[in-house]
């Protein structure tokens, strides 16, 4: 059977809701008696609670409870973490103070107005000293951590460093820096929770991953995680902030209890600042080793960044660089430094984003220390297997990134001395990366469901953050089943349904993808069965080899016997016929290396007098398996790209180092791209067949489009300037 729906530009199923409003969103979730809460926060980086003062706030009219350190409920998994990608909460279970704007209180009241007032009347007395939030590498108290991200050790070596680095004939040895950065999403965190007595609990959550939300409540409040049940239909953006439960979930699940009525809480965009994680702070010291033609003889990656001191995450800055490149002598490590900072979080592509920017501006120093040109230099030594797994690729397509993304973009009009292209005022320089990203996969489920009309509800308890999964899904279960894709209904955003994983990692499409075709293609033989078992079938007794399905209907070999899926359902007399499937990470992809690539191409104007910097054009040509849907997917690439732009040019949390408070706490300080920083982008495509990665042949995209744009925009920038920045973001005092 021929795909009918996977492939084809399909609108998102779910934009009508969103366009006239009536998706509903955590907060905004109708309960009746409902209560507002509203976090009160600590003015101090480090120290203790001597006491808080809520004398004022519970005169406000309509407050309900203040709740401190000093009254709350003690919780029994307050100080547990289940796995090392959970968080510690700050719940108001002790006096500690470890970073600014920490959660000390929390003032519950009748209406938002009356608990945004009572918030501003609570006061608290410190016990306070001096905070430390500045990351400085070889710092006396920096450790090794055991992992980099979720898998993988911190730190790697294959071959001989100092026989590469004494070998060769040209060297970069340099420091990239990039900065602290804070998930904005167009929706802050913010949730609705609703107690049925005291150990059942429903959550209306902003998540990325409802049951990392509903496993973190039932070991904060000692209940069966059965007894938890989380909803989240609608995600406004996350991009990694929204992916693990938070202090304020605790929280308001903490306030709901107390008061015995449901109760609202949403962060204020100035408290996302501290409260939902950040993308940590690097430094970075790249090493490249050549030989005169260009061919990499060592290559050494060391990365420091922070983490809080009071738990653990680690930005894998290095991994990338153990695979991207034919090297036979590669060292990478990661180190941390605990410092009176929030706990750091993954951020749209952790690792590869911040990594690629100080491998891939490396890359471009040599080239044009060799006199090689940028791309000839990555030919030269591209890896034809994974040299630090020791693996062959399952697919890999990145030569045809370059060859197609240079056509397309015109690099051949590139120069390669500094400042020769100009027009006016205004340096113009060309710049280039390459981009990468895992094609991961997780075990989840799904359950297919057909009904009396001959329609499909497919159900399975995933997260759609934005990228289209209530719509690739819906055509992926279409395909198996030989429906038209309106006759399929998907279902997500609630622990009720199957389990799935977290919308994290450019996951879900392959995860939960591989779940709903299983159980639309066991659903598909429950049918045929049907048809083969009833008298009344044309198809009884058919051999079920070479049947049909297609437009809701089984068909015979010759296409002349033909059965609905409908009829075979009314004389079943069963309401609806259901199949449930599960699939795990196929054992096939332990034996390869799997990862999306891409290249990235980008022109950029330099203002000659003011150093202002302008992305006029940028391309991305991708390779990322089946394309489930080319305008979703272009949707994904195209937002990395924009991030990326951000990266380069704008985005940087500065911290108070007295304090340790963020002082760009809102859109006004802190700078993302709006339409007059976004040229019009363009996106390529590589058509990339997979056969292990997963069932559905996909590889994730979510996050490979923010990976090389960052470094190709700084060598765009030298290309046009002949100044080369290491230290992101590239501000106009630093090309003056």
């Amino acid at each position: 059977m021929k795909d009918v729906s996977v492939g084809r530009a399909i609108d998102r199923v779910d934009a009508p809701l969103k366009v006239t409003g009536k998706a509903q969103y955590a907060a905004e979730i109708p309960v009746a008696n409902v209560a507002y809460a509203v976090i009160v926060t600590s003015t101090v980086a480090r120290g203790k609670v001597i006491g808080v003062d809520a004398g004022r706030a519970e005169k406000v009219a309509g407050v309900l409870r203040v709740i401190s350190a000093e009254n709350a409920p003690r919780l029994p998994g307050a100080k547990t973490k289940s796995d090392p990608i959970d968080r510690l909460l700050q719940v108001l279970q002790d006096d500690e103070i470890h970073y600014s704007d920490q959660p000390i209180a929390l003032v519950v009241a009748d209406t938002l107005e009356h608990a945004q007032e009572a918030a501003n009347l609570v006061s608290a007395r410190y016990a306070s000293s001096a905070p430390n939030v500045t990351l400085v590498a070889h710092a006396t108290d920096e450790y090794a951590p055991q992992k980099a991200g979720p898998a993988g050790a911190a730190a790697s070596k294959r071959g001989d460093l100092d026989g590469g680095l004494n070998g060769a004939a040209a060297r970069i040895d340099q420091i990239y820096t990039t900065p602290v950065q804070n998930h904005n999403p167009m929706e802050p965190h913010g949730l609705t929770v609703v107690w049925q007595g005291d150990d059942h609990v429903t959550l209306y959550d902003t998540s990325q991953g409802i049951f990392g939300v509903k496993k973190k409540v039932s070991e904060l409040f000692g209940i069966p995680a059965e007894n938890v049940r989380v909803i989240s239909r609608y995600v406004g953006g996350g991009f990694g902030c929204k992916g693990t439960p938070w202090s304020h979930i605790g929280l308001a699940s903490l306030a709901a209890r107390v008061v015995k009525r449901p109760v609202k809480l949403s962060l204020t965009r100035q408290q996302m600042f501290s409260l939902v994680g950040h993308r940590p702070p690097t430094i970075q010291r790249l090493v490249l080793a050549a030989d005169r033609s260009g061919k990499l003889c060592a290559i050494q990656h060391e990365s420091w960044s922070e983490t809080s001191r009071f738990d653990e995450f680690v930005e894998p800055a290095a991994v990338q660089t153990r695979m991207l490149y034919s090297c036979p002598n590669v060292v990478t490590s990661h180190r941390l430094l605990r410092l009176d900072v929030p706990t750091p979080t993954f951020m749209r592509a952790p690792g590869e984003a911040t990594g690629t920017f100080a491998l891939e501006s490396a890359m471009d120093e040599l080239a044009f220390a060799l006199k090689i040109d940028p791309i000839e230099l990555r030919l030269r030594n591209y890896a034809e297997r994974d040299e630090g797994e020791d693996k062959p690729w399952s697919s890999k397509s990145l030569r045809e990134c370059y060859r197609q993304g240079a056509a397309r973009f015109g690099w051949g009009r590139r120069r390669a001395e500094p400042r020769s292209q100009r027009d006016g005022h205004q340096l113009v320089g060309y710049g280039m990366a390459s981009a990468t990203y895992p094609a991961r996969q997780s075990g989840a489920s799904a359950v297919a469901r057909l009904r009396r009309d001959g329609s499909v509800l497919v159900q399975a308890g995933s997260q759609d953050i934005g990228t289209g999964t209530y719509t690739i899904m819906a055509q992926i279960a279409a395909d198996a089943l030989g429906l038209p894709v309106e006759r399929v209904q998907f279902e997500l955003g609630d622990t009720a349904l199957p389990e799935t994983p977290v919308s994290g990692g450019s996951q879900t499409a392959s995860s939960t993808g591989s779940a709903v075709k299983l159980a639309a293609l066991a659903l598909r033989e429950k049918l045929l069965g049907l048809a083969i078992a009833d008298p009344k079938s044309p198809l009884y007794g058919v051999d079920g080899h070479g049947v049909n399905f297609s437009a809701g209907e089984i068909a015979g070999v010759n296409g002349t016997k033909k059965d609905s899926f409908s009829a075979l359902l009314e004389r079943s007399g069963q309401p609806e016929l259901s199949a449930h499937a599960s699939t795990k990470e196929k054992e096939q992809r332990k034996k390869f290396s799997l990862h999306s690539f891409g290249a990235q191409f980008v022109e950029v104007r330099v203002d000659e007098d003011t150093g202002e910097v302008r992305v006029t054009r940028a391309l991305g040509a991708f390779a990322t398996g089946k394309i489930l849907n080319p305008k979703t997917a272009r949707s994904q690439f195209l937002g990395g790209m924009v991030w990326g732009i951000g990266f380069a040019l704008e985005e940087h949390t500065v911290r108070d180092p007295r304090t340790g408070r963020v002082v760009t706490r809102d859109l006004a300080d802190y700078h993302v791209p709006v339409h007059a920083d976004v040229p019009a982008l363009e996106v390529i495509t590589i058509s990339e067949e997979d056969p292990y990665v997963n069932e559905i042949g996909a590889k994730g995209i979510g996050e490979i489009g923010i990976t090389g744009i960052a470094a190709a925009i700084a060598n765009a920038v030298f290309n046009a300037t002949g100044k080369r920045v290491r230290d992101l973001p590239i501000t106009l005092d630093k090309l003056i």
